[in-house]
């Protein structure tokens, strides 16, 4: 029998998210309870938005959940490198034999000419946008403009007709008209690989079995198979797990939801709770049992048992769980030792000093300041929020656009705060003092004045500082999905003064 090899392959260009792990638990768990190996591979084609810090991140994330893997960029193995980034040659090489063999094709659309034929397919109601107008060019015709030094991409040669009908381990057996698959690139214009090539060939040089991902890839799976038939390579088996959703019913998003794992890290809930909670996203022991240890797991899995509807991350089962976990693995007599390490400690503690040592007047006042510091979810009111004098639907516009800019500027940091919050009172045309100010300080702190806003911003640190943001739009109506994308559109333009009624600025 094959060995098993499973994967993940994450992409360093943000903060880790709980989707991440999910994943790669699952794969563990897999690989583990058939004796295989568990792969992390860095997906950093995106040269644009990839970092090394990110990547750190996605190591300290895992590890902080207790998941191990066996080849890495970190360890290294017998597939080295690990770095799409370092494989680049690879991707040309196999790109150029399907080139070669015909199952792929230089494309020279330009943007104006790629946005008229998603304007046709628009009015014409087709899924595709792209018309394939280049896929049948002379080799004259390819050397003509080449030699003029046109810019192209290169896309495989889906089938015209016909059906793509493969076998999910999970969803059972599907099938796609190839009429509804798009030639995808496999090549981009700057050289580098698209995901869909570098997953493919990457899956197959590295002996991968079974290919074990989120459900939103679904949809890509069609490709991936083209691709793996045009290479003459055997896939691997796929299996698609559920998606993870909010209590709302749609798919977890950042926009609405803490999904970072430091998050659920910094919020003090314990690593084996979190854990035990990821791996019931979906699955289900025997006997509906639900608390249980990683070994646990993989000693009884059973990939039958995975559900095949999405799975609701709901933070007050996590928070019942982690209760669980408290009571039964915690002796009280180690509570207080336990509750240092996360943020009762000399590092943690000392940090907070220079905030209070000119306001404090005894010691008694030091948590009526600091009580913020160490409560996940704030006590807010209307009265707070009716300060700055502004409709509630008004300051969840002003809270959406500071988390952009911070986004922007990739830093959440006092002075990244301070100059966010300025940017945003002028592109709204509002007051930074008499506005901005109380917003903040509601939102951060959960009250009018408190220790220096932007220093406690930053000791807050990131995760926790955008859970209160969301918390503070949530609690105040919260933003639909048209509104964002309409306040999105007027932020990109960095004129929002209309959002705002002339009198409350």
């Amino acid at each position: 029998m094959t060995k098993v090899r499973v994967r993940i392959a994450p992409s360093p260009t943000g903060d880790p998210h709980v989707g991440t792990a999910y994943m790669a638990l699952f794969n563990l768990i897999f690989a583990r309870h058939h004796g295989g190996d568990f792969i992390l591979r860095i997906e950093d084609t995106d040269q644009t938005r990839s970092r090394p810090e990110y990547e750190e991140n996605i190591y300290k994330a895992l590890k902080w959940c207790g998941i191990e893997w066996d080849e890495g960029p970190d360890k290294g193995g017998p597939f080295a490198p690990y770095r799409q980034s370092e494989r680049t040659e690879l991707y040309r090489n196999e790109c150029q034999k399907l080139l070669d063999a015909g199952k792929a094709y230089k494309c020279f659309a330009t943007a104006e000419e790629l946005e008229e034929m998603r304007e046709v397919a628009q009015k014409l109601g087709n899924k595709q946008g792209y018309d394939r107008r280049y896929r049948n060019l002379s080799p004259d015709e390819i050397a003509r403009r080449e030699a003029l030094g046109q810019s192209y991409v290169v896309r495989l040669k889906v089938p015209l007709t016909g059906e793509c009908v493969f076998e999910d381990a999970i969803k059972g057996r599907v099938t796609v008209p190839w009429a509804d698959v798009d030639d995808q690139i496999l090549l981009k214009s700057d050289n580098f690989p698209t995901y869909h090539l570098a997953n493919v060939v990457d899956d197959h040089h590295m002996e991968i079995t079974h290919v074990i991902r989120g459900d939103e890839w679904m949809s890509s799976t069609p490709k991936h198979i083209c691709l793996y038939q045009a290479f003459g390579w055997t896939p691997p088996t796929f299996m698609h797990m559920p998606l993870l959703l909010g209590t709302d019913g749609k798919k977890l998003s950042k926009r609405r939801n803490p999904t970072s794992i430091f998050y659920y890290r910094d919020a003090g809930y314990l690593k084996e709770a979190f854990v035990n909670f990821l791996t019931l996203m979906g699955y289900s022991m025997p006997e509906d049992k639900e608390i249980y240890t990683l070994d646990e797991i993989i000693k009884a899995f059973d990939f039958k048992r995975i559900g095949v509807s999405g799975a609701v991350f709901d933070v007050h089962k996590l928070d019942w769980l982690n209760q669980q976990y408290l009571l039964n693995s915690i002796p009280e007599d180690r509570l207080w030792e336990r509750l240092k390490e996360w943020q009762f400690n000399d590092t943690f503690m000392k940090s907070l000093m220079h905030l209070i040592h000119t306001r404090i007047k005894t010691f008694g006042e030091f948590m009526e300041l600091c009580d913020f510091f160490f409560i996940n979810h704030l006590p807010y009111t209307k009265q707070l929020f009716e300060a700055p004098k502004l409709q509630f639907e008004e300051i969840t516009y002003i809270l959406q656009a500071i988390i952009w800019r911070l986004d922007e500027l990739e830093s959440w940091t006092s002075q990244s705060l301070n100059q966010a919050s300025r940017e945003v009172a002028e592109i709204f045309g509002v007051n930074h003092k008499k506005k901005i100010m109380p917003i903040l300080f509601a939102t951060i702190q959960g009250k009018l004045q408190g220790p220096p806003l932007f220093d406690s911003f930053e000791i807050l640190g990131k995760e926790r500082a955008r859970a209160r943001f969301l918390q503070a739009i949530s609690y105040l109506g919260g933003l639909s999905e048209t509104k964002r994308h309409e306040l999105k559109k007027a932020w990109d333009r960095k004129d929002a003064k209309t959002w705002i009624a002339p009198a409350a600025s």
